[in-house]
């Protein structure tokens, strides 16, 4: 009899055991935080577990929050629900670590391609607001902080206290839809010679000339030039020329390189006159990689690396220095702490640079050209000086220098289009667009520096960079200016660069040879702002960036550290067929002529009548189509289509009897150029 009681008593306890693990199997609360947040994308640092972006506590209006997920904007996180999730909770808002800025962020919630929910435009000091999600039957969740309207600065995001309600599972694998493995496409260069870059270059009548012929192939080797102008000189061992031409006019050259392996010939032409930059500016720019820390050493070792990486022979030319050359109004370094300029107005380099004239010799050695930085406002957008009422003196100081290129910097000149207050710079801050949709207060500043850079006796490329206010593409030609910025600065996000992409239409028209739409610096490589870590774009990201900046004609300028190009990098900058479409001498700027869904198409239309079409798939589904509506790319008639990015024919097709087949992955691209075929 015991044992049949003690028996019932072992049959209900164990009854009620597993009716217990039945419930914890049914209902399990999953936090955000501890999923694999690695994988998320966003626009600056790193994912924060239980931590803001900054690594601090969470905090939102004052309070504190122990669990969740800090990000910045624009940011995206996918996880893989499976219909295993019945709701997502979470206390969304803007992370108090950013007091004294103006951020402004949206969070939405996405489930299966579906908006499920959305917070509305969050701002600094606004209450953390619930979400809260049902997600019954949902497989695919993405969680999305998007920039509020006034661009992405200081948008650090938290997902407070977030989790989700889940039954038979303890966890969720989180997902990235774009394959994170780099692979290369362009092959090797031949070991015979094979000159590369530009076919046209502008100067003007006794400016300095600085021409380094790039070529492919192993050393050592030979260079000649045949028909240059009276005044220009070649230096066979290096292929730099050097001198001046005196008159006016259009000289056509002959390039020549030759080695034990064989003989390479270009045509190349040299106008004369009052353009310059009659092809895109391509180089390197030190703001990316060292910031605030960049010094004369480290833009050396750039110039050198560019050298020994044999980007040079690829037409990498223009090595620039970004902010931070210059003295800081109230910098505890004392590297930037010194006269800002001397008795005579001149400005004053600081303790890391020291006399500039030896650092521009240096890289014109090497037949390499050398870009500065400054501002139209009292001080750059770093805090240190810049040239207002100064613009004379600096114009005159860049050409003494030796310096080739000019980005100049709207920053604190929103702070002075009423004139200086009080007379005192320091009662000026270092950023400041008020003015800037004003088209008679945006042109002003550009226009006083372009006259007195004219009037150098060097030619020096004018890079406006005033972020596309009053429609800047319609009248920096008018100022002086060679290339123009036509958007804010771009982050190593795919947000970032397909939004930056998919804005550059507007301002194609004005694009030709001379005048450049500049939608700011390659983001690829080890960049960083002085924080640096690999490009966050995947590999297909980076193939549709760099295809994209040279079908519109776009400044190519790289902003890694240059002394760490992995051979993905590398490779990616060294495809001279995809350099080409970009130093087309007629400078045509790439529009959309086509888009289905996700799919766009670019095309540019070259000198020698061909076309280059860019079929981009800004989705996150791989895109498979058989391509007949070539008529939508200007084209006709028989037709052969060439792989820019692997250097290899892909088909002759006629135009009406032929389709393309048409592959693209997530992100990605195919770069195809089309030239007419009678055979």
């Amino acid at each position: 009899m015991k044992s049949n009681m003690n028996q019932a008593v072992f049959a209900v306890i164990f009854s009620l055991i597993g009716l217990l693990w039945t419930d914890v199997l049914r209902a399990q609360t999953v936090w955000l935080d501890e999923l694999d947040l690695s994988v998320a994308t966003q626009g600056y640092g790193m994912p924060g577990k239980k931590k803001s972006v900054e690594g601090k506590p969470i905090t939102i209006a004052g309070k504190t929050f122990e669990r969740g997920f800090g990000t910045h904007a624009e940011s995206s996180l996918f996880i893989q629900l499976d219909g295993k999730a019945s709701s997502f909770n979470a206390m969304v808002g803007i992370d108090d670590e950013v007091a004294g800025h103006e951020p402004a962020a949206e969070f939405h919630v996405i489930g299966d391609g579906k908006k499920l929910w959305s917070s509305g435009v969050m701002r600094l000091g606004d209450s953390a607001r619930p979400c809260s999600v049902a997600l019954a039957g949902v497989k695919k969740l993405e969680l999305v902080v998007s920039d509020g309207g006034n661009g992405n600065y200081y948008d650090h995001a938290d997902w407070a206290d977030a989790k989700f309600e889940a039954s038979g599972v303890n966890s969720f694998v989180t997902t990235n839809p774009v394959s994170s493995v780099p692979y290369i496409l362009t092959p090797a260069p031949p070991a015979s010679p094979r000159i590369n870059g530009a076919t046209v270059f502008g100067v003007r009548p006794g400016s300095p000339f600085l021409f380094r012929i790039p070529a492919t192939g192993d050393r050592p080797m030979t260079f000649s030039a045949s028909g240059l102008p009276k005044g220009l000189k070649i230096d066979a061992k290096t292929g730099i020329i050097t001198g001046q031409i005196s008159k006016a006019g259009t000289f056509n050259v002959m390039l020549g390189a030759k080695n034990a392996k064989g003989t390479a010939s270009k045509k190349f032409r040299i106008v004369c006159g009052d353009r310059i930059g009659l092809t895109p500016p391509m180089g390197w720019n030190s703001w990316n990689c060292f910031a605030g820390e960049v010094s004369a050493d480290k833009v050396k070792r750039a110039a050198d690396a560019l050298v020994k990486s044999g980007l040079v022979n690829h037409g990498w030319t223009y090595i620039n220095i970004d902010d931070f050359w210059q003295n800081h109004r109230d910098s505890k370094d004392q590297t930037l702490r010194g006269k800002l300029r001397d008795d005579s107005g001149r400005i004053v380099p600081n303790a890391r640079f020291g006399d500039m004239k030896p650092l521009a010799d240096y890289v014109h050695d090497l037949g390499l050209k050398i870009g500065i930085y400054s501002s139209p406002g009292p001080w750059t957008c770093g805090g240190c000086a810049g040239s207002y009422g100064y613009e004379k003196q600096d114009a005159e100081s860049y050409a003494k220098w030796g310096f080739d290129y000019l980005k100049y910097d709207w920053c604190s000149y929103g702070g002075v289009i009423n004139g200086m207050p009080d007379n005192d710079p320091y009662k000026v801050g270092s950023l400041s667009y008020q003015g800037g949709g004003d088209l008679p207060t945006a042109v002003k500043p550009f226009k006083i520096m372009g006259d007195f850079l004219r009037d150098q006796p060097r030619d020096i490329i004018y890079s406006l960079c005033q972020y596309g206010m009053s429609d800047v593409w319609k009248w920096g030609g008018s100022v002086g200016g060679t290339s123009w910025r036509t958007t804010n600065d771009i982050t190593d996000t795919w947000v970032s660069v397909k939004n930056i992409a998919l804005d550059q239409d507007k301002a194609a028209a004005w694009a030709k040879p001379g005048n450049w739409n500049d939608p700011d610096m390659l983001v690829v490589g080890t960049v960083g702002w002085g924080n640096p870590h690999p490009s966050r774009l995947k590999p297909d990201e980076q193939y549709l960036h760099i295809s994209l900046w040279s079908l519109f004609s776009s400044p190519l300028l790289i902003g890694c550290d240059m002394e760490k190009l992995d051979d993905f990098t590398l490779n990616l900058l060294t495809n001279d067929e995809v350099i080409a479409i970009n130093q087309d001498p007629l400078g045509r700027q790439a529009t959309c002529v086509y888009t289905d869904g996700d799919l766009r198409v670019y095309v540019k239309e070259l000198e020698d009548g061909s076309r280059v079409a860019g079929f981009c798939n800004f989705g996150l589904e791989k895109v498979s189509l058989s391509f007949r509506n070539f008529a939508k790319l200007g084209i006709s008639g028989r037709q052969k289509v060439r792989d820019l990015w692997r250097q290899k024919d892909v088909v002759t097709l006629e135009d009406g009897q032929s389709e393309l087949s048409l592959n693209i992955p997530v992100h990605g691209v195919l770069l195809y150029k089309f030239t007419s075929s009678n055979k």
